[in-house]
């Protein structure tokens, strides 16, 4: 189905489906309910914006190249008719795109809405550690659920989008990430995402899950400071190729809703199994260092609530619900 127009917006998604053909010009007006001038304005703006539009003599405009940007339209070019997605809210720079969510699901923001930003100067991770999120380098994203669940089953869906993550980073680059439990993903031993999952709820029924997605997609080795050089990567580095950031964000968003709708209809046994067969932490000796103890032991496996099983060297199982994972040696 094409796209209606009626403001700058859906001009460049009807632009982008027509493949490279000419738009009629007069077309596109009398389809908003606007003049020719009101259409070569939101051209203008386009163009402004990065986009390449070409004007073709009696037949009308052609989109020949786009910027390398996470707007709605770009977004949505590769997510096509897919219905998880509700609304995108695009910002160039903000703090950090959880706050956003977390207003927007107050204020009645529905199931699939995604809040994306170029750049955020003060990203953080698990345990509010900060989280360097280089402009336009990235894909910084939160998205709001609202699935008829009780809160305890919300953790689960940090194991969601982990193997979400995964598939669409297989999809769009041809590597393979690998999950650190419980909510980092790796390529070639170094980090590459950070997951951080956060609820609104009432004691028996969860209002909203915001699931808080850092990709570090183009970045250089020379992009990230020094305390991280040794740690992180980019799927850029590891594919050995520069990756359209709006096709992996769309990916990402498909399999989430693709693998949220799988564990709402069949429960998490699927998501489980995935997860596991995607882990860099289970079958490896680890030490689970937590606040007040550190376990050592070998990763066994999740329970259903998706808590970490590790058999310590006495034979026992300790489950394991929070803490940092460091290989044992």
């Amino acid at each position: 189905m094409e796209t209606k127009v009626k403001d700058k917006d859906s001009l460049l998604r009807r632009l982008m489906e027509a493949g490279g053909e000419p738009v009629s010009g007069q077309m596109l007006a009398d389809e908003a309910g606007v003049s020719r001038t009101a259409v070569w304005k939101w051209v203008r703006e386009l163009e402004e914006e990065g986009y390449t539009v070409r004007s073709v003599r009696k037949k009308g405009y052609v989109l020949e190249a786009s910027p390398d940007l996470l707007t709605p339209a770009l977004i949505r070019k590769y997510l096509k008719d897919d219905p998880f997605v509700s609304n995108i809210i695009h910002f160039e720079s903000v703090g950090s795109t959880m706050p956003i969510a977390h207003r927007e699901a107050h204020d009645g923001a529905t199931d699939g809405t995604v809040i994306v930003a170029e750049e955020q100067t003060e990203g953080r991770g698990r345990l509010a550690r900060p989280w360097s999120s280089t402009a336009g380098k990235g894909i910084w994203m939160s998205v709001i659920l609202k699935p008829d669940i009780p809160p305890h089953r919300a953790p689960q869906f940090t194991l969601i989008a982990a193997v979400s993550i995964c598939r669409a980073i297989r999809e769009t680059a041809e590597v393979e990430a690998r999950i650190k439990w419980p909510n980092d993903l790796l390529i070639g031993g170094r980090k590459v995402t950070g997951i951080l999952t956060e609820l609104q709820a009432d004691p028996d029924r969860v209002q909203a899950i915001i699931i808080g997605i850092g990709i570090n997609v183009n970045q250089e080795p020379e992009d990230f400071p020094d305390e991280l050089a040794d740690i992180a990567t980019s799927v850029r580095i590891q594919s050995g190729q520069r990756v359209d950031r709006a096709a992996l964000a769309a990916a990402v968003l498909r399999n989430i809703g693709f693998y949220s709708r799988i564990y709402l209809e069949e429960g998490f046994a699927p998501i489980k199994m995935l997860w596991e067969e995607n882990s860099d932490t289970i079958g490896r000796k680890v030490n689970a260092v937590m606040m007040r103890e550190t376990v050592t032991g070998t990763a066994v496996g999740i329970t259903e609530e998706g808590v970490l099983e590790i058999r310590t060297e006495d034979g026992s199982i300790r489950g394991i619900y929070s803490a940092d994972i460091e290989p044992a040696e």
